[in-house]
């Protein structure tokens, strides 16, 4: 209970705001350019701090760094709330953003604390498909929060969720430190998160497509490349690095994190970008309203990703954790060309295939990601891969929000008159997901989190 409220509270800031951006540009006099850049704060924040906070607890305690994570974004809900102009938002949600790990920490709570793997992958299942929305509720909440109390209320709603939060995992959380007496790798710290942020921010000024700054974006990717490498040079010459190079070349690291990588690119961006922006053009689409595309769409999309993950989560020791991402996989794939050819002519296959997509990827690829994540990790450093694969679900989604738009824009034109823009960038999502389904055959079995059975069906196989 106490971590799944942490979830719980990390997920409303990340979703609450999404359909209350208009009313804060209103109340704050601002723009939604100006609005947005709270959100891409918000997610970059998240982003870096995700690479090294599940490291770090490791060494000093779990509990102790959930704990710190939720203070600060107790802090971060009042100031936005409390906010006057878009800089006391924006400081707001850059400190809501050191939260960005929750999720991965508690995994690793759980891990420690529960040995039965069929037990552990219901858990696995129910708090990461959290992650994907509280049951699609979150979003309707903020834009009815918005629309008759202003965006504010939905700060204090987050803070009062996050005092709950608090209190459980002072009261009822387990502390775990495997890597206690180990000293942090500071110095590899620093060249990765700036190398991660740094991308981040050139996919972020490359989706502005026509307006984008490119020669901004070529400076973001140039300081990406150098810290990247200082980042390799230096890992190899530390005694306790945050990555060790050996663990880098091992394909439960590499494979894992390109398998996130290409997913998350494929996907993000068709359900909360082209599917969203279909439904709501007149012209080429469906002309629905915001808040009835949301109730139709994608309450839904998050609604049975959250039932049906528990459910994948039981499924996985029993089969395998790999043969049940596979089918999430190709399911996605299935279900994105769906969308592509015959969604975007057909309102009720459109609800139909995003249902599907939901149950795909929301339920069951979104969950055994994150979960491999945590199963494949080096076992004196746990805390390794889970980090390192929350980067990659934001820079997938960073790079899903830039490429898929830009082929939309690119084959449909700037008006969208047409629904053949929709179709390409759809089909583009399949084309970056199928090539994930096969890079997934190379991840390792996670044996030790498996029963007999799934060994047995490895095997067969």
């Amino acid at each position: 209970m106490a971590v799944l409220a942490a979830c719980v509270a990390f997920q409303l800031n990340a979703s609450m705001l999404s359909p209350a951006l208009v009313t804060m540009a209103r109340e704050l006099g601002t723009d939604d350019a100006t609005v947005g850049l709270s959100q891409t704060m918000f997610f970059t924040l998240a982003a870096m701090f995700s690479l090294f906070l599940p490291r770090l607890s490791d060494i000093v305690g779990r509990r102790r760094v959930l704990l710190a994570m939720l203070a600060v974004m107790l802090v971060g809900s009042v100031v936005a709330a409390l906010a006057v102009d878009v800089g006391m938002l924006l400081a707001g949600r850059m400190l809501q953003g050191v939260t960005g790990p929750v999720v991965p920490i508690c995994l690793l709570v759980l891990r420690s604390e529960i040995a039965d793997p069929r037990r552990y992958g219901v858990v696995l299942g129910l708090i990461t498909a959290v992650n994907g929305g509280v049951a699609g509720l979150d979003a309707l909440l903020g834009g009815w929060l918005a629309t008759h109390h202003g965006f504010r209320s939905i700060f204090w709603v987050i803070a009062g969720v996050t005092v709950v939060a608090l209190v459980l995992v002072a009261v009822w959380g387990v502390e775990s430190r495997p890597s206690a007496g180990t000293r942090m790798d500071w110095r590899g710290v620093v060249p990765l998160v700036v190398a991660v942020g740094a991308l981040l921010l050139a996919f972020d000024e490359a989706g502005a497509l026509a307006d984008a700054r490119w020669a901004l974006v070529g400076a973001y990717v140039l300081l990406a490349a150098v810290a990247a490498v200082a980042f390799w040079w230096l890992q190899g010459r530390t005694a306790e690095p945050l990555v060790a190079p050996a663990d880098l070349r091992r394909r439960a690291t590499w494979a894992t994190l390109g398998t996130t990588l290409l997913t998350m690119t494929g996907v993000f961006a068709v359900v909360n970008g082209l599917v969203a922006s279909i439904a709501q053009n007149a012209t080429a689409g469906f002309g629905l309203a915001a808040d009835v595309t949301a109730l139709a769409l994608l309450a839904p999309y998050a609604l049975i990703g959250w039932l049906v993950g528990p459910f994948a989560g039981r499924l996985a020791p029993v089969l395998g954790y790999r043969t049940v991402l596979r089918v999430g996989l190709g399911g996605s794939v299935v279900a994105t060309v769906v969308l592509a050819l015959v969604g975007v002519h057909s309102f009720t296959v459109l609800v139909v295939a995003t249902l599907l997509l939901g149950i795909t990827y929301a339920g069951i690829a979104n969950i055994m990601l994150n979960g491999l994540g945590v199963l494949l990790s080096p076992a004196d450093r746990p805390g390794t891969l889970p980090g390192l694969n929350a980067g990659a679900f934001n820079l997938g989604a960073g790079i899903s929000f830039v490429v898929l738009p830009a082929v939309q824009v690119a084959v449909g034109g700037a008006e969208q008159a047409g629904v053949g823009g929709y179709t390409a960038g759809m089909l583009t999502g399949a084309a970056c997901t199928a090539p994930a389904l096969a890079l997934s055959l190379l991840i390792p079995r996670p044996a030790a989190a498996e029963t007999a059975g799934a060994s047995d069906l490895a095997d067969a196989r």
